[in-house]
């Protein structure tokens, strides 16, 4: 069997499962936020009752990340019913903006939390939940209904996806990213290339990224429909996962035997800097082919491209030079922010070089990505031509529906930042 089929094998109890298989399955977490856990809250209260307790208070992790910094009554609604929640279940695990508990975006404070652990099974009320299966974790994104079923039995009916695997052969050259993989990935086999089926990533390319990179590559499985993405866990998981938790996991590997519905087999030498056009995560094109298209902003934030790798490499282009086009850094969570204040690069830290080349940060949020209330951090506002590295470049996505998107590595949109056009991030280094 594959990572995933002995994942959900074992967390439905049976020594075997084929893909098409529908099972029920132990929950180990679930996950849900501002925009999802108040409808989420809501079924289940009229589902199981208003009195009904949830499942498992040690198993709910609820993290308000998308629409927190905001006037918008509405948003400000939704998280009075997070804390109205999490006070009446008496939750452990609810990050409440305002506090020094708030982490920021839900996909990156998991991790930093310990709560993505090799072999278990992780659901969440948002699409980018499969970020987790970086981690070697069964991690999909749910509906409100499916979530609030959860919340009142610990289960869920799961059919067993087949699984893709992708295999990058060697490392990766100089300025290329985990975006410019999974952005070639999805060009190459489109939107719905994987629809409800595993993303599994492999070979010496995959294993030599750390696990922010690993952690985009699983991120954009669902811009290619994938019902999960997943990494076969190794040393440098079991380091990430020890630093932050002591709950006991058991790690899953592929059976020697495993049948995949493909294999596509990459050569990591021959891959350079990709970028998705609007409006689609599958409009594929190299950075090289698009080279000199004018932009007016740039963003470098989100699940995807706000962690604190992808800001290390953003300041190695961005120090000594000035930005050319409105430029905003948004840190995922506030451990990061952290990080950015304190992280040096060259003798000064990597806040300090981004702003300094003029640059504008935000709060650890989602901020932009989801577009949001018109206050919202770092907003399209009108006909933009942005470049970002966000997860999907949807009319609308990141704001106005009138602006264009472009999704690239942060290498690419800080070169490209630079430049004022899209940029090779090979030509200023």
């Amino acid at each position: 069997m594959t990572i995933t089929e002995k994942i959900l094998a074992k967390h439905a109890r049976k020594n075997r499962v084929e893909p098409g298989d529908n099972v029920w399955v132990d929950v180990d977490i679930l996950m849900t936020h501002d925009v999802c856990g108040p409808p989420t809250f809501g079924i289940f209260k009229k589902e199981f009752g208003e009195d009904a307790r949830v499942w498992d208070r040690e198993k709910l992790v609820v993290i308000p990340d998308h629409y927190v910094f905001t006037s918008d009554k509405y948003a400000n609604r939704n998280i009075d019913v997070l804390r109205d929640f999490a006070r009446d279940q008496n939750l452990p695990h609810f990050y409440d903006v305002g506090t020094e508990r708030y982490k920021g975006v839900c996909h990156i404070a998991l991790p930093e939390e310990g709560f993505t652990r090799p072999g278990e099974v992780l659901f969440g009320t948002d699409s980018h939940t499969c970020t987790a299966g970086a981690f070697g974790e069964f991690a999909t994104g749910i509906g409100n209904t499916d979530a609030a079923f959860i919340l009142g039995t610990g289960k869920l009916w799961v059919k067993v996806p087949e699984t893709m695997q992708f295999v990058f052969e060697d490392e990766l050259q100089p300025y290329v990213m985990a975006k410019d993989m999974i952005l070639k990935i999805i060009g190459d086999i489109g939107v719905d290339g994987a629809s409800y089926r595993t993303m599994e990533f492999a070979g010496a390319g995959v294993q030599a990224l750390d696990m922010e990179g690993r952690m985009t590559l699983a991120n954009m499985a669902i811009e290619a429909g994938g019902k999960n993405g997943v990494i076969e866990p190794d040393q440098v998981t079991f380091d990430y996962v020890d630093a932050r938790t002591n709950h006991p996991y058991e790690p899953v590997f592929n059976d020697g035997g495993a049948k995949y519905h493909s294999v596509k087999v990459y050569k990591s030498k021959d891959l350079e800097p990709m970028l998705a056009k609007p409006h689609s995560p599958d409009a594929e094109s190299t950075v090289w082919q698009m080279r000199d298209t004018k932009l007016n902003r740039a963003y470098i934030g989100s699940c995807t491209g706000g962690k604190i790798t992808d800001f290390i490499a953003a300041a190695e282009i961005m120090k000594k030079q000035s930005v050319k086009i409105d430029t905003y850094v948004v840190p995922a969570t506030t451990e990061i922010a952290h990080g950015l204040r304190t992280i040096k690069l060259h003798g000064e830290t990597l806040q300090e070089i981004f702003e300094n080349a003029g640059a504008r940060i935000g709060p650890a949020s989602c901020a932009a990505c989801l577009g949001g209330p018109q206050d919202t951090f770092g907003r399209l506002n009108g006909a933009e031509i942005c470049i970002s590295t966000t997860n999907r470049n949807f009319p609308g996505r990141m704001g106005s529906k009138q602006s264009q998107v472009y999704l690239a590595s942060p290498y690419t949109v800080a070169a490209s930042a630079v430049k004022g056009k899209i940029t090779d991030p090979r030509d200023l280094m």
